[in-house]
């Protein structure tokens, strides 16, 4: 199974709406040519897209063909075996253990990848507080991964004392909390699925983490008293399922 495109359909940009559809069909590609048999997208209008590409380089119902071979010795039935064809075998691939824990990886930190995490981090607990699973942000389908991802990461760069390449700033708790503050009068401005008072409250939420010396076990785990709360449901109980 592959991924999901995070790219939804833009209605009032048509120029945006094209380079994001061909995004998701470049995606499919790669995925149908990895040798993947399915795959996710985030909103309904681009079904069309992903079946359209599968159907076209995916010759049967999977890319993992099953054969069975019935072995017969005078007229019955002595054995059965199942020899397993791969359409997509990846041989160029070869991963060995020191893949799996090298920390070297491509790409840089930059100012506008600091504001990309604490708005989504930011944005999507404060609608998942007003019990919204997912939401759209920049044109794009969010959930609760990337805002993990985006809080961890920018407690991971805070720890390290990280710089951003494109202006040099030591990514510091300071700076962090500065952008916060940024991003919460901006997502207060705008017309969202998130309310005042729940944008304020993970913005507190936000600065403890980053400051913290290890941050908690799960975004939506440290918050979940929170919404127990607005259920007017007692504590004990969430924290008893988790």
């Amino acid at each position: 199974m592959g991924g999901m495109s995070a790219q939804i359909p833009i209605k009032d940009n048509l120029q945006a709406h094209e380079i994001a559809m061909g995004k998701v069909r470049a995606d499919k590609l790669r995925e149908v040519k990895n040798g993947h048999d399915g795959t996710w997208v985030a909103h309904p209008f681009l079904n069309n897209i992903a079946l359209g590409v599968f159907n076209q380089y995916m010759l049967g119902p999977n890319q993992v063909c099953s054969i069975l071979v019935d072995l017969f010795t005078d007229g019955d039935l002595s054995l059965t075996t199942r020899s397993t064809q791969y359409h997509v075998r990846r041989e160029d691939v070869n991963v060995v253990a020191a893949d799996l824990v090298n920390p070297n990886v491509s790409g840089k930190i930059t100012s506008g990848g600091v504001y990309a995490n604490v708005s989504a981090a930011l944005a999507y607990a404060a609608a998942w507080l007003g019990g919204n699973g997912c939401i759209p942000l920049n044109h794009l389908m969010e959930d609760a991964a990337t805002a993990e991802i985006a809080r961890v990461q920018l407690w991971q760069w805070v720890k390290a004392g990280a710089r951003t390449r494109d202006t040099g700033d030591i990514i510091s708790k300071e700076y962090v909390s500065g952008i916060i503050d940024q991003v919460a009068k901006e997502l207060g401005n705008q017309k969202g699925v998130w309310k005042t008072d729940d944008i304020y409250l993970v913005v507190r939420y936000l600065k403890e983490q980053i400051g913290r010396q290890w941050p908690g076990e799960f975004l939506t785990s440290d918050l979940m008293d929170e919404l127990a709360k607005k259920d007017g449901v007692d504590v004990k109980w969430p924290k008893s399922a988790l």
